[in-house]
């Protein structure tokens, strides 16, 4: 019995590390830096939350890209330009980073604290 309790908070732990370790190859600014980079019409910026959430606010110059239909809709997308992802925190630009790395695009960024933090 000790061996399965042993297992199971190494499971446990494992999947609470690998949620709150960044992304390999995506880069993560602060929207105070977003701030910045929304100048430059060479740069994709992509808003992940549900199509409720960016009607009711979002940040200009973003495009709503809902993560659950990320992968059907990534072809609209160019892997030659920057993208940066935002969602409400931050956790669903990171599955969305995830996504996007996975299918070859090498200048991800992720903004932090999401648009909660833009306010």
């Amino acid at each position: 019995m000790e061996y399965v309790n042993i297992i199971l908070f190494s499971l446990i732990a494992l999947f609470i590390v690998q949620r709150f370790i960044p992304v390999k190859g995506v880069r993560n600014i602060s929207t105070l830096q977003l701030k910045n980079e929304l100048k430059d019409k060479k740069k994709q910026f992509i808003d992940v939350r549900t199509v409720g959430e960016f009607k009711s606010y979002h940040i200009p110059g973003f495009t709503n890209i809902p993560l659950h239909s990320l992968s059907q809709n990534i072809k609209g997308l160019s892997k030659d330009k920057e993208i940066f992802v935002i969602c409400q925190s931050g956790m669903r630009s990171q599955k969305a980073s995830k996504i996007l790395v996975k299918n070859g695009f090498t200048h991800v960024v992720n903004v932090k604290g999401g648009v909660s933090s833009w306010r």
